[in-house]
């Protein structure tokens, strides 16, 4: 693993995860960590409402891996109203600071909350509808990443996206040189760095899904993302 961040430490200060994660909100938001999830998804919200026929009520679940102050699977919610189908969000956070700031933070649908590892998931299969993981992958080495997509899969019905990072020393100068004006400290300015230094490349990202049982579909998306998203039925 290349250098180390707050969130890789599951007993880091309470306070300091929270702000952290205040400030990728932040980030998600306006360099597209937020958009690149959601369009990912939006094909399978189309073909599902298409499936289930005109007039019909379409309830899916969405379990979203590291799911931070929970504002991706949020906006997944409201993409999928849009589509009338209601999602029914769960978190999963190994850090149990990020799970409680998790279910203060943010509007809209209620999002459950998991104290679980994301290898190792009280869950059986095809037991939800989405499976999705934003900016995780970077912090797994590369064998326990292949294990985390391949049982990912085994657990959706309808999909699985994942999201992370593209590996840019543009991204890297960008990201630290936004930092300032958009008032992060140092600690996030310091771990935005390190995350695009782990990030991936489209083919490191179809090596570990490929690796993993599961379609090389990875693309780079705007904000210098990396994105794969597939119908686990469908390999």
């Amino acid at each position: 693993m290349i250098g180390t961040e707050l969130l890789d430490d599951p007993h880091a200060d309470p306070a300091a995860v929270e702000r952290e994660l205040r400030d990728i909100t932040r980030l998600n938001a306006l360099f597209g960590g937020t958009r690149a999830v959601v369009e990912a998804l939006e094909p399978f919200f189309e073909a599902g409402k298409r499936e289930a026929g005109d007039g019909k009520r379409v309830t899916w679940t969405l379990l979203d891996i590291g799911t931070g102050l929970g504002d991706i699977p949020r906006a997944a919610a409201a993409a999928a109203r849009k589509h009338g189908i209601e999602l029914r969000l769960v978190g999963i956070e190994l850090n149990s600071a990020a799970a409680r700031s998790a279910q203060r933070a943010g509007e809209g649908p209620r999002l459950a909350m998991l104290l679980a590892d994301g290898g190792a998931l009280p869950l059986g299969p095809r037991s939800v509808d989405v499976v999705s993981a934003s900016q995780v992958l970077h912090h797994l080495p590369p064998a326990i990443a292949v294990r985390w997509i391949k049982s990912f899969g085994a657990l959706a019905r309808q999909a699985v996206v994942l999201a992370d990072l593209r590996r840019s020393r543009v991204a890297m100068a960008g990201v630290w040189l936004a930092s300032f004006p958009l008032g992060f400290g140092a600690v996030t300015r310091h771990d935005a760095v390190v995350s695009l230094r782990r990030g991936y490349t489209r083919a490191e990202m179809n090596d570990l899904l490929v690796a993993a049982g599961a379609p090389p579909v990875a693309r780079y998306r705007p904000g210098f993302r990396v994105v794969a998203a597939w119908q686990p039925s469908a390999c």
